[in-house]
């Protein structure tokens, strides 16, 4: 530790390079943990889906409506529990960044279906009474100020009601108890039904409670059978498989994310590289006096490392806490949660590796210099 004037007076030798260095080495560790973070969220989208519940769509596409009449024939098939209908509803509230996931269900059905949602008996009630009644989460209305009995607008961005506008007024009637990783408010689908002005008796799609978690591929299987060779013909698979499906499509992120991420640190590298040895070039007299008053080979070598390491953990640092702070942010716009969790102890672990890497060469070096070569400018 006594030391460590030194490496800081070294880090900042040359105030401006170094001012540039760190803002390059911010930028990508920024870049790293928000797309590291992004890609952690997806896999738990997939692994907090509970395998017990099965979620039928059309099979044609999965922006396609199918009719409620299937309701009836789904809660036919044995293993089937219970079946909720449900209505993507998302929307903004008073400004498009203001955005509000939410879906319209039949409450009761939808708790069946979800018995892990905590909804206190008297907003159950208020949802029965107040037709465009809607549950909230309690981040969600801490956000944007809302309490119980506030009737607040919701710009749908699907649906226009019968007064030919987009705006849907909901009356908050209750809390959700705590946040779960999907939509944070629920709205009844009667009301979005009989107000929207197309796709009236129908659902997004259908969410299934099965009895057996085991036998979720064999129940998918058989009420697909029964809408074969219908005008609505659907699939059923797990809300796993279906996020896992719709990652899918546009392309392995995790492919994409380690591709980006791959190519940033490899020119950082080579970056970090070259200012530790225009460094050392730079200070090779200096280096040469440290040696004559005592410092050995291995107290510069590890002087220098030092400085490395120092500067890319300071600036690893700033990056990696300026993507934590933009995850809030983040999680509103796409509708899960994205955290960056053991991605920042990954990040600093690359912060000494880049260290370690790119030091090392110039580091080396000046731990071979010779005293008089080096005060002879050698």
């Amino acid at each position: 530790m006594k030391f460590l004037h030194l490496v800081w007076s070294g880090i900042w030798r040359k105030l401006d390079r170094s001012i540039l260095t760190l803002i390059s080495i911010v930028n990508a560790f920024l870049i790293f943990g928000l797309l590291q973070g992004l890609s952690s969220g997806i896999d738990n989208v997939a692994k907090e889906s509970s395998a017990a519940v099965l979620m039928t769509f059309s099979k044609v596409s999965q922006i396609e409506p199918i009719p409620m009449g299937h309701v009836a024939q789904i809660l036919t098939v044995p293993g089937v529990k219970a079946v909720t209908p449900m209505v993507i509803f998302s929307g903004t509230y008073r400004s498009p960044l203001q955005i509000v996931p939410a879906i319209a269900v039949n409450l009761d059905q939808y708790l069946a279906v979800y018995p892990d949602v905590k909804v206190a008996p008297d907003a159950v009630q208020a949802m029965h009474q107040t037709r465009n009644g809607a549950l909230v989460g309690k981040k969600l209305a801490q956000s944007y100020g809302w309490k119980i009995g506030d009737t607040v607008p919701i710009k749908s961005v699907l649906w226009l009601n019968r007064d030919g506008g987009a705006v849907w007024p909901v009356k908050i009637v209750g809390f959700l108890g705590g946040d779960r990783g999907g939509p944070t408010m629920l709205v009844n689908y009667a009301y979005v039904d009989e107000g929207r002005t197309q796709s009236k008796g129908t659902a997004s799609f259908f969410f299934l409670k099965t009895t057996d978690p085991k036998l979720a591929t064999e129940i998918g299987a058989k009420v697909d059978a029964l809408f074969a060779n219908s005008p609505h013909e659907t699939r059923t698979v797990t809300p796993r498989q279906m996020a896992q499906t719709q990652f899918k499509q546009i392309g392995d992120i995790a492919l994409v994310i380690n591709a980006i991420v791959g190519a940033i640190f490899f020119a950082l590298l080579f970056s970090v590289g070259a200012v530790m040895a225009q460094s050392v070039r730079e200070r090779t007299p200096e280096l040469a006096i440290l040696k004559t008053i005592g410092f050995t080979d291995g107290a510069v070598l590890a002087l220098l490392l030092a400085e490395t390491l120092v500067f890319c953990l300071f600036a690893a640092g700033i990056g990696l806490g300026l993507a934590e702070i933009a995850f809030p942010l983040i999680r509103k716009s796409i509708g899960f949660q994205a955290s960056a969790g053991p991605i920042l102890l990954a990040g600093l672990g690359f912060a000494v590796a880049l260290a370690v890497i790119s030091g090392a060469p110039p580091a080396i070096r000046a731990m071979r210099l010779q005293i008089v070569d080096a005060l002879a400018g050698r």
